[in-house]
């Protein structure tokens, strides 16, 4: 009976220890291997594949079952990709910068502004020369290092129709 009596003090007593270090900072949470290559990998398709045209190098990073959640429908990989040749057909100099990413378990959320001149066509555009400025934000699902779900808002249409009413004045 005494030695149950001594764990139990002994458990009481080293909570408050615990509770302090936690407040020092000496007892951190760091974020779990694959929540790091996830970031990571968040950060290289916004940065280096749509702004930088880096698609073909990166084809590895997106499952074979990839599906993107584009408002009311649904895009396949190759869709997907599709549509970021044509941006970066449209917008050569296209630049991207991740702003915040946040990451937990298998999912990453990605903060980022994009802009360009649209000096080409592409995505139904015509070149017209306008300049834009858009942001973002990006949630990926990722599985065994690659992306297998994508869900994507940018006010890019808004700032576009700004843009062009802008240069028609």
């Amino acid at each position: 009976m005494n030695r149950e009596r001594s764990v139990r003090v002994g458990a009481w007593r080293i909570w408050p220890m615990l509770a302090a270090l936690t407040m020092l900072g000496c007892a951190t949470v760091q974020p779990m291997p694959d929540e790091a290559r996830n970031r990571e990998i968040g950060r290289t398709i916004l940065e280096d594949v749509l702004g930088r045209g880096r698609i073909a190098e990166n084809e590895h990073l997106y499952a074979p079952t990839f599906v993107a959640h584009a408002g009311t429908r649904n895009a396949s990989r190759a869709e997907d990709r599709a549509a970021t040749e044509g941006w970066r057909q449209a917008f050569p100099d296209l630049e991207v910068r991740v702003l915040r990413m946040v990451a937990e378990n298998d999912l990453v959320a990605v903060h980022f502004t994009a802009r360009g001149t649209n000096s080409g066509s592409g995505n139904g555009l015509p070149a017209t020369g306008v300049s834009v400025e858009a942001g973002g934000m990006t949630i990926f699902r990722l599985v065994d290092g690659q992306i297998v779900e994508e869900w994507s808002y940018t006010n890019f249409a808004e700032a576009y129709q700004r843009a062009l009413a802008a240069r028609a004045q």
